[in-house]
């Protein structure tokens, strides 16, 4: 599959990199909140991973317009049994949607992803898309993961070329360039499965974007983590705010072996 994105779609990508760099967080100021195309959700996401923004945006801006409810958050039991925090919360059951109230915090990898367990409560909606609104979820959790490998291998390079060794920088050095080399090809080979995902909405194709993205997301955060040193486990240091959100959102939205499960259905 071929797949350009549009200017409309570039200038979406470098305007919202331009408001998050600035440290501006009203996203609806930017008519976010009505974002429905799948490949502009994915446009946003990927951005929003590039800044590892915070909150239960993938809920709010994807998932729950999707079902026809109001911002906030979502659990959708089994793969997704947990909330994000939110001021709302909501409960798919089948083709069901209940408003839910929390009733306990859960332990989280990401201390910045509070994580709540949920009690259904009255029915809001009978027969609302549900596979569909899981697989926006899915989708756009991908694109964030895209986001966030882009980050640390950005971080990476940074870092390898500012910092010395042996009286040069380590960059120069044959095997960090092999490592930042096979960052770079992961997230570029992911990269065309979550924009051909957004194209087709198919479950194996989303599923097979949730699985290159969380790969290679992961590999982008473990040679991040080997080439900062000591200063990347420290919660000063930038890099940490993008090591837990990838480590959250590699399981988010259902687990890398559900999903590889779901590829080997659809064949």
């Amino acid at each position: 599959m071929m797949f350009t994105l549009s200017s409309e779609q570039t200038d979406l990508a470098g305007v919202l990199h331009g408001f998050l760099a600035a440290g501006k967080t009203d996203l609806a100021s930017l008519g976010l909140d009505e974002v429905t195309d799948p490949v502009d959700l994915a446009v946003v996401f990927e951005e929003l991973g590039h800044h590892a923004v915070a909150g239960p945006l993938i809920e709010s801006l994807a998932v729950l317009p999707a079902l026809g409810a109001g911002p906030g958050s979502v659990a959708f039991p089994p793969h997704v049994p947990h909330a994000v925090e939110a001021d709302r919360y909501f409960l798919v059951e089948g083709d069901t949607l209940r408003e839910a109230s929390p009733t306990a915090e859960l332990q989280s990898v990401d201390p910045g992803r509070r994580l709540f367990a949920l009690s259904a409560g009255p029915v809001i909606a009978t027969d609302v898309p549900a596979a569909r609104a899981f697989d926006l979820g899915v989708l756009t959790c991908a694109a964030q993961l895209l986001g966030l490998g882009r980050a640390m291998l950005d971080m990476s390079t940074a870092h390898v070329l500012a910092r010395t060794q042996f009286g040069k920088p380590i960059g120069q050095f044959q095997a960090v360039k092999h490592h930042l080399a096979n960052v770079l090809i992961g997230l570029e080979l992911a990269r065309p499965l979550v924009f051909g995902a957004a194209v087709t909405m198919t479950p194996r194709d989303v599923s097979a974007a949730k699985v290159a993205t969380s790969d290679a997301a992961w590999q982008a955060a473990r040679i991040a983590l080997q080439v900062h040193g000591a200063i990347g486990y420290t919660a000063e240091h930038d890099l940490g705010r993008f090591l837990l959100q990838t480590r959250a959102l590699r399981t988010a939205w259902g687990s890398p072996s559900m999903h590889r499960a779901r590829v080997l259905e659809a064949l």
